[in-house]
């Protein structure tokens, strides 16, 4: 058990970290607990190995909860689908005392976990950047609406005489151009 001091170091790392770096800490924990589930079935310490694996499982049901569909479009649905597998497979561990089961969803969780930890690693940087170029958009002189862009002197002919079609085979494909005069 931690003794005050490492808890209260625990806990100011909680409070002050960035939402990234707390989702790189969850994956770190899931992690290090499906470790010492697998040490756990080594040692053959049901318990130990049954309380590891409960913690994972608590952990990726969060992450699992914690999913914003509607923000997160296609990446928010596919790992909603990941966790969903993952959590269909830590069970297994405790029914067949399976450590093979836990070093599969490991591999699964570890490129999420590196990419989090890329993200908590720029810290504020990506977010700085944006309002940097937002700036400078924001500062540029308002554009005054201009006439429409004049076509392109020749536009290559397709089928039909449409431009940039597939063109077709044969005598009436004679590769011309049709230039335009202003």
């Amino acid at each position: 058990m931690p003794n005050a001091a490492s808890q209260q170091y625990l806990t100011q790392q909680i409070m002050t970290a960035s939402p990234a770096a707390l989702m790189q800490m969850l994956y770190d924990k899931a992690i290090g607990s499906l470790r010492e589930a697998i040490q756990a079935i080594e040692d053959n310490q049901i318990e130990a190995r049954w309380k590891a694996n409960s913690r994972a499982l608590e952990i990726v049901s969060h992450m699992q909860g914690t999913l914003d569909m509607e923000k997160g479009g296609e990446i928010a649905k596919n790992l909603d689908r990941l966790f969903t597998y993952i959590l269909s497979r830590l069970p297994r561990i405790d029914f067949r005392n399976d450590a093979q089961v836990a070093r599969e969803v490991i591999g699964l969780l570890e490129p999420l976990r590196d990419s989090w930890r890329e993200l908590a690693a720029q810290g504020d940087k990506p977010q700085r950047e944006a309002a940097r170029i937002a700036g400078e958009i924001a500062a540029r002189p308002a554009a005054t609406p201009a006439s429409p862009p004049a076509p392109p002197a020749s536009i290559p002919v397709g089928r039909a005489g449409y431009a940039n079609t597939a063109r077709p085979t044969g005598p009436a494909d004679d590769g011309k151009r049709i230039t335009l005069s202003a």
